[in-house]
């Protein structure tokens, strides 16, 4: 796992390595130096973004003054293996507490990161000067002054972090010249004279990039790869979230179609059914034998209405299944006028008016226009006094569809018109159309709606 991101002003910013964010009143948040991460696992960093930020806060600082303690011992074992406390135990066991308490530093927080290189290329410098005055060519604090370069690299930016990377170089050469400068007359002469016979140039720079820029070079790299890396796990949870809002709209979307196209389907059949059911149920209660006839057409046309059902019915699940390619087309503009003559057969008088070219229409219009063709009816039928006018008209750039009724004397008032209404709008408006509906003068229905061919 990568560093934590923070996300302020719609941002994705890296935080450097060891620093958190913390939130403070107002808006967006404010840096705050924390603990080390050297040895921060992917799984503290993984509670962290579960929630659990104080346990690893207190992971760090235990893996932080981990850090420190073990640099501060490694430097005294090595001062100690050199032989120094027998020689001048005094200078020795001072040196050796200052480049200590340097070296627990590391527990600080990182903002103090330029301080502490700082102090130990001082340490480092003047220890050596203080153990070169006892007889001890002795170079001190290796371990903490590797440790200072990596996190001076790691956690400083910009002008502090370049203005420590010649601070370290001094440090690392520094300390190997102690002994050639302040040695003996001879070498001093010699020093002047031709340097190299002393100290070799080439050994500086090795010793100088060695020591000194690598570990802040690899701070550095340490903190920009962990946050490239934590930039593309960013990234990548958007896309993910992106992908999954995609989805919950499309199947949202699929949901309003799957539900306007059973509408359409079970509405229009369903409608047609109880007015035959009725106009049965009437003929068969009232009057004499002759309406036994009636009742036998309306029942007739009910047991072809609820077949027709069925048919659609099965057409629409077969299409959810995706075994549409049996050969079974959807509806579209060439079956208007049978839908035309079913709808008169359950008692609608219409007059159907069709004008146009007559030229294929795209797929996916060609059954949006059956299908508002197929509301409009079932409305007429079902609010209507029994009349009803359809004109569709194919022009070279749209489909016009216009249709007008009278209203009954006592309209359904249920909200059956509305979701009919809706489910018209929605279907014009994924083609760009245009839906203008309302009630003229005479008590007369009029909707008209417009499908521009290009917005397929």
């Amino acid at each position: 796992m990568g560093d934590p991101i923070s996300l302020s002003r719609g941002t994705i910013t890296p935080w450097p390595a060891g620093i958190v964010p913390e939130v403070v009143s107002g808006s967006g948040y404010r840096q705050r130096a924390r603990l080390p991460r050297l040895f921060a696992s992917a799984r503290d960093v993984g509670s962290a973004e579960g929630g659990d930020l104080a346990g690893v806060l207190r992971s760090l600082a235990r893996q932080s003054m981990l850090v420190a303690v073990a640099t501060a011992i490694l430097d005294t074992v090595i001062l100690a293996l050199s032989g120094i406390f027998t020689v001048a135990p005094g200078p020795a066991i001072a040196v050796t507490a200052a480049i200590a308490a340097a070296d627990l530093a590391f527990a600080a927080a990182p903002r103090t990161a330029g301080i502490v290189a700082v102090a130990q290329v001082v340490l480092r410098l003047a220890g050596a000067v203080v153990l070169h005055g006892h007889g001890l060519p002795v170079r001190v604090g290796d371990v903490g002054f590797l440790i200072a370069g990596y996190r001076a690299g790691a956690w400083l930016s910009g002008r502090a972090s370049l203005i420590i990377v010649p601070l370290l170089g001094a440090g690392a050469c520094g300390s190997a010249l102690i002994t050639p400068l302040l040695g003996s007359g001879a070498c001093r002469s010699a020093m002047i004279a031709d340097a190299p016979d002393c100290s070799d140039w080439r050994r500086l720079a090795v010793t100088a990039v060695s020591t000194g820029v690598l570990p802040w070079l690899v701070g550095r790299y340490t903190t920009a790869r962990g946050a490239y890396i934590a930039e593309l796990e960013q990234r990548e949870r958007l896309r993910q979230q992106e992908q999954r809002a995609a989805l919950d709209r499309a199947l949202s979307d699929e949901r309003e179609a799957i539900a306007r196209d059973l509408h359409d389907v079970i509405s229009h059949h369903v409608s047609a059914i109880g007015i035959h059911a009725g106009a049965a149920r009437m003929a068969l209660t009232t009057g004499p034998p002759p309406h036994e006839e009636a009742a036998t057409r309306s029942l007739a046309a009910v047991e072809a209405s609820s077949r027709a059902a069925m048919v659609d019915l099965r057409r629409q699940l077969d299409l959810l299944h995706g075994r549409d390619e049996a050969g079974r087309r959807q509806p579209g503009l060439a079956d208007i006028e049978e839908l035309a003559t079913h709808v008169r057969d359950t008692g609608l008088d219409l007059t159907l008016h069709t004008t146009g070219p007559g030229t294929p229409l795209p797929e996916s219009l060609d059954v949006t226009v059956y299908r508002i063709v197929q509301e409009m009816l079932t409305n007429a039928l079902r609010h209507g006094d029994g009349r009803a006018e359809l004109t569709v008209r194919e022009h070279h750039d749209r489909v016009l569809i216009t249709e007008t009724n009278p209203l009954a004397a006592q309209p359904d008032t249920t909200h059956s018109l509305h979701r009919g209404l809706d489910g018209i709008r929605r279907r014009a408006e994924l083609f760009g159309g245009t839906v203008d509906y309302g009630v003229e003068r005479e008590n007369r229905w009029r909707i008209t709606v417009s499908l521009p061919l290009g917005g397929t």
